[in-house]
C-alpha cells in the first residue's frame, strides 16, 4: 500500500512539473499599454424616408457610390460638389444597403444603412 501512494505521489508531482512547464512557456506579457484608437466622426448624416435616402454633410462631397448587400450598385455619382445628395432606392428590392461617401482629402467613410 505504501508503494502505491509513492507512485501516485511520484505522478502527481509529473504532471504538476508538466503543466508547469508548458504553463511557463506561453506568450509574454506586454507591458506597455497601447493608445486607445481615436476613430474620427463622420461628418455626415444619412436621413431615410421610406425610398428616399439623404446624405447631408459638413462638407461638399466629392463621390458618393451605394450598393446593396448582393453587390449590385445602385448609385455611383463622380464630382458630385454639394453638401446634401438625395436618392431614391424604388427599384431594388432589398433593405440592407452600404454606402460610401468620399470627400476632397480622398477620405472615404463607408457605413451600413437599412431602408424600410
Amino acid at each position: 500500500m505504501y508503494s502505491m501512494m509513492k507512485s501516485i505521489n511520484r505522478l502527481f508531482a509529473i504532471v504538476s512539473l508538466s503543466v508547469l512547464v508548458i504553463v511557463s512557456q506561453a506568450q509574454p506579457v506586454n507591458n506597455t499599454i497601447a493608445e486607445p484608437s481615436i476613430k474620427e466622426s463622420k461628418p455626415y448624416k444619412v436621413i431615410t424616408a421610406g425610398k428616399q435616402v439623404t446624405v447631408k454633410s459638413t462638407k461638399n462631397i466629392k463621390n458618393i457610390m451605394v450598393w446593396t448587400a448582393s453587390g449590385h450598385r445602385i448609385v455611383e455619382q463622380t464630382n458630385v460638389n454639394v453638401t446634401s445628395y438625395t436618392f431614391n432606392v424604388s427599384g431594388a428590392r432589398e433593405k440592407i444597403f452600404f454606402i460610401m461617401v468620399q470627400y476632397e482629402n480622398g477620405k472615404p467613410f463607408t457605413e451600413k444603412i437599412g431602408i424600410q
